[in-house]
């Protein structure tokens, strides 16, 4: 990206896209039982407070009645059908793991096999995005927390942390491209999570090759454990790799989240926050709940003087909805430069 002068007044930026994440599948309700929702209508309920509150993502996992993490695709259908009614501005964004929980005590917490996941380009109603991961990485969500951030959860039990530190993120090749071809021809938009510049340079390699035709929207996904450490460095150096026509949103986790959406909201990048990232005030004095963490972003915003986006235009910058006809026409409207004749697209192929 290029920031030229004037680029860190508000009136050349775009409005603030705020994604909230308020399902928190690594957590169980006695976590937090003032702030995670359980039954069907709750969680209906914590998309429209979150809505209200200034997001106009959803980042969207679901639980079953007994607390645990929803891995039934019927329960997704559900939780879509009652959000598109009860705030039908809002865009829903389904986190592409469907439910990494842990199935039995003493088990790893493990994203689902390909094939499940696949079906998230079948959801009904089907949902705007659906976050791909890019890449197969370990995700320790623990490595860089500190004991007082998990201090009387269930993930400070032996079992609870052998389950987050072991955790990885299967990310092939052939289920990356799968997967976006099948999300793309269900008319659904893929939402990228980076972990660092491996995981972006995969995707420029996709569109060069013509297997993604969409718009470059994507988190870079900053909570360590195999993926970037929270850190103005690593930012930079991200943000000289993406191309201008690039939505990005940061991403980082506990007491880290505040200070990164701090700096991606003064560049003129988005925010996400929400109790599966953070359970805490900067003091640590007290738990926030995902409307709180909302109410923060848009007060420090008033204070930048960067408008919050409302629906319409957080869909209208994040492009929902649209495709591309060819390769030249999405690297152009990315701000890619034009594939080179002649030359690899890709590992041992020519452009698709």
């Amino acid at each position: 990206m290029n920031f030229l002068d004037g680029h860190l007044f508000p009136e050349n930026q775009q409005p603030l896209v705020i994604t909230a994440a308020p399902y928190g599948p690594e957590w169980i309700p006695s976590d937090f039982p003032e702030d995670i929702a359980v039954t069907m209508e709750e969680q209906v309920q914590k998309a429209v407070d979150c809505y209200n509150a200034g997001a106009t993502v959803l980042h969207l996992h679901v639980r079953e009645l007994d607390g645990k993490g929803s891995k039934r695709l019927s329960k997704f259908n559900e939780l879509i059908a009652g959000v598109r009614e009860a705030v039908p501005e809002m865009v829903i964004q389904v986190g592409g793991s469907i439910s990494f929980a842990p199935v039995g005590e003493g088990e790893i917490a493990k994203w689902l096999s390909d094939d499940t996941r696949h079906m998230l380009a079948e959801l009904t109603p089907k949902p705007d995005q659906v976050t791909v991961t890019v890449n197969t990485t370990q995700m320790n969500v623990t490595e860089h927390m500190e004991e007082a951030d998990i201090a009387g959860t269930s993930m400070a039990t032996p079992e609870g942390r052998r389950a987050y530190t072991e955790m990885v993120v299967p990310s092939t090749p052939s289920f990356v491209e799968e997967h976006v071809r099948r999300l793309s021809a269900a008319g659904i938009q893929s939402a990228f999570q980076f972990y660092n510049l491996n995981s972006f340079e995969t995707v420029e390699r996709l569109i060069r090759r013509g297997v993604y035709k969409g718009p470059l929207v994507c988190n870079w996904v900053a909570i360590s454990g195999g993926m970037d450490a929270p850190n103005i460095y690593n930012l930079a150096n991200f943000l000289r790799a993406i191309p201008d026509g690039t939505m990005l949103t940061v991403e980082s986790s506990m007491r880290n989240t505040l200070p990164i959406n701090m700096m991606g909201m003064a560049m003129g990048l988005h925010v996400r926050c929400g109790i599966e990232d953070n359970l805490w005030n900067q003091s640590r004095t007290e738990k926030m709940s995902t409307v709180q963490q909302i109410r923060q972003l848009v007060r420090v915003a008033n204070e930048f003087g960067r408008p919050v986006a409302n629906g319409q235009q957080a869909r209208e910058i994040l492009k929902i909805g649209v495709f591309y006809d060819t390769v030249e026409e999405t690297l152009a409207a990315n701000g890619f430069s034009p594939n080179a004749p002649g030359r690899q697209q890709g590992f041992l192929r020519k452009v698709a």
